[in-house]
C-alpha cells in the first residue's frame, strides 16, 4: 500500500501478528491521529516523528481482558495469603500484620484458599490468639469471608443478627462458625455495599479508588489496552468517573453494571438512566449488565445438574428461583442491554443458556452477544449451544491449572465430570466465540500467565498437566485475548486487529512469543515491552524501569497476584 507522508509513531523491525485475514503478518505499523495509518513491509514504511525499532520482537493487537475486577485490586493495608497453604502460615502472616500495624482498627487478609484446614472449612477458632482486634479474611474468589470472634461480636453476628453483605453460617446449635457465604453477590447490592463500607474499612471509597488506580497501572504494564470491569455497583460509578476526569484511565475501561438478582423493574430503569446519562469518552464506556446464575463450586454453592461427588443429595442452588433469570435477561435484552452472566456449575451454565435463548425468542433480537462467564463445568449437550446462540464464553485459562483446582474443586465435581472442565479447545473448535481474561485479582493479571496456562493446562511450576485434551495453541490463545475479546464487546471494527483505520491499540512484547510455543515456560520470562492505547505510548518497560517510584508501585501491586481460581 502507499504509505502516508508522515506518521506520529512508527513501530518497525517487528513480527506483527495482525489477526486481519487479508494481511495476517507484517513488519511495521504506522500510527497517525490515534489510528493505524500504515501496516506492511518495513521497507515501505513512512517517516514518523517517533520511530521504534523492535529488533524482531512480536507485536500484536492490544490485550482485551474481558473479565478483570479493577476495583478488587490489591490493598497495601491488607495482607495477601497467596501461597499460604497451611493454617500455620496463614496465622503467621495475619499475626505479622497485626504486630506491624497497631494503627489498623481491622486486620484484613485476602486470597485465602478453601482447603487451608484439611477436611473442613476454616472457623473463628482457627484465628484465635492472633490479635484482640477483629479479623476479616476474603477467599481467593471473593465469594466467602472468614471472621474471628472479635469480628463476630463487633458485627452483631454473635448475638444472632444478620449482615447485609453475606450469609453467616451457624452450627447445629445456632452459633456462628466464623464463615460467611454469598459474600460478593451480596456485598455489591446497594444495601450490601453500604453496610460493608460502614463495617469494614477495607471497602471505603478511598481504598477502593486506590485499588482501582493500582489495578489500572498493572494492566497497562501488562500490555492490556482494554479492561472489562465486570461488576460495578451503581454507587461506585463515581470512582471510574473520578479516574476519567483526572486523566488516569491509562487503558480503556468497559464497566459492566451489577444487577442484584432480586432487583426490580425500577432498578433496571435506573440502570438505563445511568448508562444513558453517563459521561464517557474514548477510555470509558458503561453498558453491559452483570448477573449471577449460580455461585461457585468450592463451597458447594454452584448449581449442578447432578449431586456433588462428595456430598450426595446436594446439588447447590441457582442464584434465583427457576424462571427468574429468564425473566430478568428477557427484560434487559428488551431494554437493549448486553448481559455478562456468571455461571460455573453445569446447571448454572444451562440456566444461563436457557435464559438467553428465551430472551432472543421473546424479543426477536439478534447479535446481542450476551456472555456467560467462567463456564467451569460444561455439560456436553450444552457445548454446541454457545455457537448456535451467538453467546460469548468469557473464560480464564489460569483457572484450570491443577495447582489451583486440585483438592476442593476436583473432589467436589468428581473425576467422572473432569472432562467437562474449562473446555477451551472444544468450544473454539465448535465455532463459539471464546474471549479470554484474567479474572484479576482472583488470578494473575499478566496475559503471559494466561497464554502459558492455555498451552499447558499445568501449574506454573510445569508439573501435573490436567485435562490436556483441552490445550490450545499460542495463536488461538492470543486471538482469544484480542480478536475474540473485541467481538465480545461489539468492537471488532476498531479493536483486536491491526489494519489501516483501526484504533492504534498495540502491544510489543519483549521477544517473539511464537519462538517459545514449544517451551511455554519461557513465556513466563517475557513481558510487555511497549503498550500503546489510541496511538499514545502508555507503558514503556525501559522508561518505566528508570522511574523507581512507579516500578516499586507496580511491583507492590504484583505481589497480590492470586494463585487460586474460583
Amino acid at each position: 500500500m502507499t504509505a502516508p507522508q508522515n506518521a506520529d509513531l512508527l513501530l518497525t523491525g517487528a513480527r506483527v501478528r495482525t489477526f486481519d485475514d487479508a494481511q495476517p503478518w507484517a513488519e511495521a505499523i504506522g500510527v497517525t491521529d490515534g489510528r493505524i495509518s500504515y501496516i506492511g513491509p518495513a521497507a515501505d514504511a513512512p517517516a514518523a516523528r517517533e520511530t521504534r525499532d523492535l529488533g524482531g520482537a512480536l507485536v500484536t493487537p492490544g490485550i482485551i481482558d474481558s473479565h478483570n475486577h479493577l476495583l478488587l485490586g490489591f490493598d497495601p493495608d491488607a495482607v495477601s495469603l497467596e501461597g499460604a497453604e497451611t493454617l500455620e502460615e496463614v496465622r503467621r502472616r495475619i499475626r505479622d500484620l497485626a504486630e506491624r500495624r497497631p494503627d489498623l482498627d481491622w486486620i484484613c487478609a485476602e486470597n485465602a484458599v478453601y482447603s487451608i484446614v484439611p477436611g473442613r472449612r476454616p472457623n473463628a477458632a482457627d484465628l484465635a490468639g492472633l490479635t484482640d482486634r477483629p479479623v476479616f479474611v476474603t477467599t481467593y474468589d471473593q465469594h466467602s469471608v472468614w471472621l474471628n470472634d472479635a469480628a463476630l461480636r463487633l458485627l452483631g453476628i454473635a448475638d444472632g443478627h444478620d449482615i447485609p453483605w453475606g450469609r453467616p453460617e451457624r452450627d447445629d446449635a445456632g452459633r456462628p462458625t466464623g464463615w460467611v457465604t454469598d459474600f460478593y453477590t451480596s456485598a455489591m447490592t446497594t444495601a450490601g455495599l453500604a453496610g460493608l463500607q460502614r463495617d469494614i474499612p477495607l471497602y471505603s471509597p478511598e481504598r477502593r479508588y486506590r485499588r482501582l488506580l493500582g489495578s489500572l497501572a498493572l494492566a497497562t504494564a501488562s500490555g492490556i489496552t482494554t479492561v472489562v470491569e465486570p461488576q460495578v455497583p451503581l454507587a461506585e460509578l463515581g470512582l471510574l468517573d473520578r479516574a476519567r476526569e483526572r486523566g488516569l484511565l491509562s487503558s480503556r475501561v468497559i464497566a459492566a453494571l451489577f444487577h442484584p438478582i432480586d432487583a426490580d423493574a425500577a432498578f433496571r430503569r435506573d440502570l438505563r438512566e445511568a448508562v444513558d446519562g453517563a459521561t464517557t469518552d474514548e477510555r470509558l464506556r458503561f453498558g453491559p449488565v452483570k448477573l449471577y446464575a449460580d455461585d461457585v463450586i468450592e463451597p458447594h454453592t454452584a448449581w449442578m445438574l447432578d449431586d456433588y461427588a462428595n456430598r450426595p443429595g446436594h446439588r447447590g442452588h441457582p442464584s434465583a428461583p427457576i424462571g427468574e433469570l429468564t425473566r430478568i435477561v428477557t427484560e434487559l435484552d428488551r431494554l437493549g442491554f448486553q448481559t455478562h452472566t456468571h455461571a460455573t456449575g453445569d446447571g448454572g451454565i444451562r440456566l444461563a443458556l436457557d435464559a438467553i435463548e428465551a430472551a432472543a425468542r421473546a424479543n426477536g433480537t439478534r447479535d446481542r452477544r450476551h456472555g456467560i462467564v467462567h463456564v467451569e463445568c460444561l455439560h456436553p449437550d450444552d457445548l454446541p449451544r454457545f455457537a448456535a446462540l451467538g453467546i460469548t464464553a468469557a473464560m480464564q485459562p489460569r483457572h484450570c491449572s491443577p495447582d489451583l483446582v486440585a483438592g476442593t474443586w476436583m473432589e467436589n465435581v468428581g473425576e467422572q465430570r473432569w472432562d467437562r472442565a474449562w473446555r477451551l479447545r472444544s468450544l473454539m473448535e465448535s465455532g463459539a466465540h471464546v474471549a479470554l481474561s484474567s479474572d484479576w485479582q482472583v488470578g494473575e493479571m499478566d496475559p503471559l500467565v494466561g497464554f502459558y496456562s492455555a498451552l499447558t493446562r499445568a501449574g506454573l511450576d510445569g508439573r501435573d498437566a490436567w485435562t490436556p485434551a483441552e490445550r490450545i495453541g499460542l495463536d488461538d490463545a492470543i486471538r482469544g485475548y484480542t480478536r475474540e475479546g473485541a467481538w465480545a464487546w461489539h468492537a471488532e471494527d476498531d479493536l483486536g486487529v491491526l489494519r489501516v483505520g483501526a484504533k492504534a491499540d498495540v502491544v510489543a512484547w519483549s521477544a517473539d512469543l511464537y519462538e517459545h510455543e514449544g517451551d511455554p515456560a519461557a513465556l513466563l520470562e517475557q513481558r510487555a515491552a511497549l503498550t500503546v492505547v489510541g496511538g499514545e505510548i502508555v507503558h514503556d518497560a525501559d522508561r518505566d524501569a528508570a522511574a523507581p517510584e512507579q516500578h516499586d508501585a507496580l511491583t507492590h501491586c504484583s505481589a497480590a497476584h492470586s494463585t487460586a481460581a474460583p
